[in-house]
């Protein structure tokens, strides 16, 4: 096998690896904000799930939670999925898994800004909505981007997880091209890390860029 077929073979699985790191990221983004809000409830019932969920995700294993995603629906309700269930289980259990640290993450950000903000955009006419979209949101933004970041920055190695229930993504790759006859050994891990380290470096690089570009809140 030759060295450029190797990076060839690797680039394929690196796609999978972004489409997973991409519908996450979207997702667990969004859904965070939905735990954030229910985290805050004043209803007691939707914060004590809420919570409950998040302590399941956060003080659980990652590939666990892959492995009850993905084989839960046939062990426990006896569901064969439809489709490419494997891919779909996969992107399911890293949503769920982020958005409980995001969720979190976006609470504290929250929290954190004063309630006299509130009061005065209430005293000036706003609704609970406006309020928040134009005051508290951009403000929180700004305060949770440094832990979002790293966060962001694990989800790039977390990627290497849905090797566990056969997701061919860039590591399952190159765990195949290591063992194939003629292979470069070791050599594919290496590039395979490359892979790793040029994307985070990206990834940093692009919230490095937009923390600057909200320095106007400080």
């Amino acid at each position: 096998m030759t060295f450029q077929t190797m990076v060839g073979m690797l680039a394929q699985g690196f796609l999978t690896t972004l489409a997973i790191f991409f519908l996450t990221l979207v997702g667990s983004l969004l859904l965070g904000l939905l735990v954030s809000f229910g985290r805050m409830s004043h209803f007691t019932i939707v914060r004590t799930i809420i919570k409950v969920y998040i302590s399941i995700m956060r003080g659980t294993p990652l590939m666990l939670q892959l492995m009850v995603v993905y084989f839960g629906p046939s062990l426990l309700l006896g569901i064969t999925p439809p489709g490419n269930w494997r891919f779909a289980a996969v992107i399911v259990a890293f949503i769920i898994n982020y958005a409980a640290y995001f969720g979190e993450i976006y609470r504290s950000g929250i929290e954190a800004i004063p309630a006299g903000q509130r009061e005065a955009a209430q005293v000036l006419g706003y609704t609970r909505v406006q309020t928040f979209i134009k005051i508290i949101l951009p403000q929180m933004i700004k305060r949770v981007l440094p832990p979002v970041t790293n966060e962001v920055i694990t989800l790039v190695k977390d990627t290497s997880l849905a090797s566990v229930i056969g997701t061919v993504e860039m590591f399952t790759r190159a765990k195949q091209i290591a063992v194939a006859p003629n292979s470069p050994g070791m050599m594919t891990f290496v590039v395979a890390a490359v892979f790793y380290y040029v994307f985070n470096y990206l990834v940093a690089f692009v919230m490095e860029r937009i923390e600057k570009a909200l320095d106007y809140y400080d």
